[in-house]
C-alpha cells in the first residue's frame, strides 16, 4: 500500500489560515485525502504573504499546503457562501481553525452542516477550544506556549522566558485534529453519524506534556526550566568540548557505564553521588563539571565518534543546512524537488512517514490562490447534476 492511496475517495474542505488547521489538512492530503482549501478573493490564507518568497509565492505556504487545491469564496457573499454550503454537503471532512462562532454566524457551523450531511465529520481547531471562559479568546504559538506552562520548563534556570524554536503547540493541534478526524471517518464507516472535534492547541500540548504534568500531580512542585538537561536522568543534555557542544544521553546504568569507560573514569561508575539514575539527576551539577573538564580536552566530533562506537546515544548541535543534508535524512529521501505554480523550483521536507519501505511523495504541487475555481465548480456541477 502506497501512503499516498490510504485516504483516497475522502474529499475535505479546509477554511483555514496559517498553521495547525493547513497543517492538518496537509497531513491527511498527503495520505491521499483530495483536500479543497477555500481562501478569501484576492490575499487568500494569510500564510502566503510570509517570507521567504520566491518569485512572488511564499515558500513557507508551500511547506504547509502541499497536495491540496485552492478556490476562493468570499464566504461573507450569499452566493459564495451557497457553493460552500454545497461543496461541505458533499464532502467527508471540513477542517476549520477560526475563532469559535464565526463559522456560526456565517452560516457554516457544524450544526448547519450536519443538517445537509449527517455524515460530516467536522474538525474545529483553536487556541481554547469551543466552549468555556476563554473560547472566545484568540492566540497564535506564542501565547500558548506562554499560557500551556511550556515556557517554564524551557531555557536555561534563571533565564527569562523563551519559546521553543518550533511552533509546537500550531503543529501539535493540527496532528491531534488529523488524527481524530482519522480516527471519526473509521466510526462513520462503521454506520455511526458524523461529529464536531473539538481541537484545541491549548490541549494539545498540555497533552503533550503528560511528563510535566504527572511530575507535578505526583509531588506538587512545578517542573522548573533546566536548560537541556533532564529532571529524572543524568547524564541526559548537552555538554560543552573543546570546539562547542554536543548532545549525550546515557538513560540507564548500563549505558552510564559506557560513558565511564569511554572517558577513561571508571571509578566515577562506582561513586555513591551517581549510583542510581534518581542520584545521578540529583548530583547532575557536580557530574556535568566533571564530564566537561574531560570533554575540554577533545573536539565534539572525537567525543561523538567514541560514543557512538560504545553505543551511547549523542548527536551533534545542528543547524537545518546540516541535517537536512545528513545521510539518514537522504537516505529516507525526506528532502525532494517541489515545483511553485510560478515555476520556480525549490526543495520541500516531505511527509517522513513510511508505508512498506516506500518514501513518501508531492502528489499536487500546492496551489496558486484560487488555481481550481473552474475544476472544482465543474466538478460541483457535475455531482449535482447527477
Amino acid at each position: 500500500m502506497k501512503q499516498e492511496s490510504t485516504l483516497t475517495g475522502v474529499r475535505v474542505i479546509e477554511i483555514c489560515n496559517v498553521a495547525a488547521g493547513p497543517f492538518c489538512g496537509m497531513l491527511l492530503a498527503d495520505m491521499g485525502a483530495d483536500v479543497v482549501k477555500i481562501e478569501s478573493p484576492g490575499s487568500g490564507d494569510t500564510l502566503r504573504s510570509w517570507s521567504p518568497i520566491t518569485d512572488g509565492y511564499s515558500e513557507n505556504f508551500a511547506s504547509l499546503n502541499r497536495n491540496k487545491r485552492s478556490v476562493t469564496l468570499n464566504l461573507k457573499d450569499p452566493a459564495d457562501r451557497e457553493i460552500a454550503v454545497q461543496l461541505i454537503a458533499d464532502a467527508d471532512v471540513l477542517i476549520e481553525n477560526n475563532r469559535p462562532g464565526v463559522m456560526d454566524r456565517l452560516g457554516l457551523g457544524y450544526a448547519q452542516m450536519a443538517e445537509r450531511n449527517p455524515r460530516l465529520v467536522y474538525c474545529s481547531i483553536s487556541a481554547y477550544g469551543q466552549s468555556g471562559p476563554r473560547s472566545q479568546e484568540g492566540g497564535f504559538d506564542l501565547t500558548l506556549q506562554a499560557m500551556s506552562g511550556l515556557m517554564s520548563v524551557t531555557g536555561e534556570p534563571e533565564g527569562a522566558p523563551v519559546k521553543c524554536g518550533v511552533p509546537v503547540c500550531d503543529f501539535t493541534a493540527g496532528l491531534y485534529g488529523a488524527f481524530s478526524v482519522v480516527s471519526a471517518l473509521r466510526a462513520v464507516q462503521m454506520d455511526q453519524p458524523g461529529t464536531h472535534i473539538d481541537v484545541s492547541m491549548l490541549g494539545a500540548t498540555l497533552g503533550i506534556a503528560a511528563l510535566q504534568t504527572s511530575q507535578f500531580f505526583g509531588t506538587g512542585v512545578d517542573p522548573v526550566k533546566l536548560g537541556s538537561a533532564h529532571p529524572r536522568n543524568a547524564p541526559y543534555q548537552v555538554f560543552r568540548c573543546r570546539d562547542g557542544y554536543f548532545g549525550m544521553a546515557a538513560g540507564n546504568d548500563s549505558l552510564w557505564k559506557s560513558v565511564c569507560e569511554v572517558v577513561g573514569r571508571p571509578d566515577l561508575f562506582n561513586d555513591v553521588r551517581y549510583g542510581s539514575t534518581t542520584l545521578r539527576a540529583a548530583n547532575q551539577d557536580s557530574l556535568r563539571e566533571t564530564l566537561e573538564n574531560i570533554f575540554a580536552g577533545e573536539d565534539a566530533e572525537t567525543w561523538l565518534t567514541r560514543f557512538r562506537a560504545a553505543g551511547v546515544p549523542c548527536a551533534p548541535i545542528n543547524r537545518y543546512s546540516e541535517v537536512l543534508v545528513d545521510p539518514q535524512v537522504d537516505h529516507m529521501q525526506w528532502v525532494q524537488d517541489l515545483t511553485l505554480p510560478n515555476g520556480a523550483h525549490t526543495r520541500t521536507f516531505v511527509s517522513p512517514i513510511r508505508f512498506d519501505a516506500r518514501p513518501a511523495s508531492v502528489i499536487r504541487r500546492p496551489p496558486g490562490l484560487g488555481e481550481h475555481n473552474a475544476e472544482i465548480f465543474e466538478e460541483l456541477r457535475a455531482r449535482l447534476a447527477s
